[in-house]
């Protein structure tokens, strides 16, 4: 199926990234969000045209904050990407890395094995990852992949990086852009979230629990009432980034501020999602119904509306300092590590 082809309801069946739309996709309701966010991009596009012709360089300044928040058009994104997470620096002091990695030989065959049998199953509904596509973006995924488990030997390959990595190469078109923008989110964004013990990860997800019953105690007791762990439930946001659990746009919306801001983001995110849907959670009566319930606030116009929903991101969760989210993770850490 070719990106042009159309549905006989309406609009094309392959969004622009390349994913189909499922056979249920609501076109009408897409429509009218798009028709009123198209509006939106084009203002933004002209603001950040003026915003990089004044400032190529694209310091961290309260201005660059602001203008992520409100979303970064899709011609300027990699470029953004890769200038606020230091991409950028860490590419132009290493040139030629990216390339020398894949050219060694050395710790190649256990690594290769571990990612080829992930490729197939990274991004089935999206066509420029499937064999017959030319180019084949597979390909690209193996070598980004490959690379970085031999740059970072102590991560090497761990599930969820496909999918990151994946959605980098869709924006960058760029293998060594998308290599060092995977770094950024594996080495400095993200540390401890795809080791072998997954210890960041582990930590963020018990920060989250913390943070639900402070804010949103009611929900807490529902889960531990039932006895039902957060990482049942939320554990692929955090390994995925919402890649795959949330629209595409709104992923990219919320990468914008994950770059630039840090993992802080996640929090936000997570928390609107739980408190938006609060009501609709309370009414869980077992564990495989909150299980259900929490797939299904990651769907609908809410989270289809990138815009909006990024500006309930910055103000529903009400305040969230760095110094409460580092206090909670030296906790939560510490928890972890007892428990061993």
């Amino acid at each position: 199926m070719q990106p042009a082809e159309r549905s006989p309801a309406r609009g094309p069946r392959v969004d622009p990234y390349g994913f189909e739309r499922p056979e249920d996709f609501d076109y009408a309701a897409y429509e009218e969000f798009l028709s009123a966010y198209l509006v939106v991009l084009t203002r933004r596009a002209l603001k950040w045209s003026r915003l990089l012709q004044e400032n190529g360089g694209l310091n961290r300044t309260s201005t660059v904050k602001r203008y992520v928040r409100k979303g970064i058009p899709l011609e300027h994104r990699a470029h953004v990407w890769l200038a606020v997470s230091g991409a950028q620096a860490w590419m132009e002091r290493n040139p030629g890395y990216y390339q020398r990695l894949l050219q060694g030989e050395e710790g190649k065959s256990e690594l290769e094995e571990a990612i080829r049998t992930d490729l197939n199953r990274t991004f089935p509904d999206n066509v420029k990852f499937r064999k017959t596509a030319q180019p084949c973006l597979q390909k690209a995924l193996f070598n980004v992949l490959l690379a970085y488990g031999l740059h970072n030997r102590s991560v090497g390959y761990c599930q969820g990086m496909n999918f990151i990595a994946g959605y980098l190469i869709l924006i960058t078109k760029n293998e060594e852009e998308s290599f060092w923008l995977l770094d950024a989110l594996i080495g400095r964004i993200l540390p401890d979230y795809y080791s072998p013990a997954m210890l960041g990860l582990k930590m963020d997800q018990e920060v989250l629990a913390e943070l639900v019953r402070m804010k949103l105690p009611a929900v807490a007791a529902l889960l531990d009432g039932h006895g039902v762990l957060w990482t049942l439930v939320v554990s692929r946001w955090f390994i995925c980034l919402f890649v795959d659990i949330l629209p595409v746009e709104t992923v990219l919306r919320i990468w914008d501020c994950l770059f630039n801001e840090g993992s802080k983001i996640i929090f936000r995110v997570a928390l609107t999602l739980i408190k938006q849907h609060q009501a609709f959670i309370l009414e869980a009566t077992s564990v495989p119904d909150i299980c259900d319930k929490f797939k299904q606030i990651t769907s609908g116009s809410f989270v289809m509306e990138c815009h909006t929903f990024m500006q309930k991101v910055f103000s529903e969760p009400g305040s969230l300092s760095m110094t409460t989210i580092t206090r909670l993770r030296e906790n939560c850490r510490a928890a972890l590590l007892a428990q061993r």
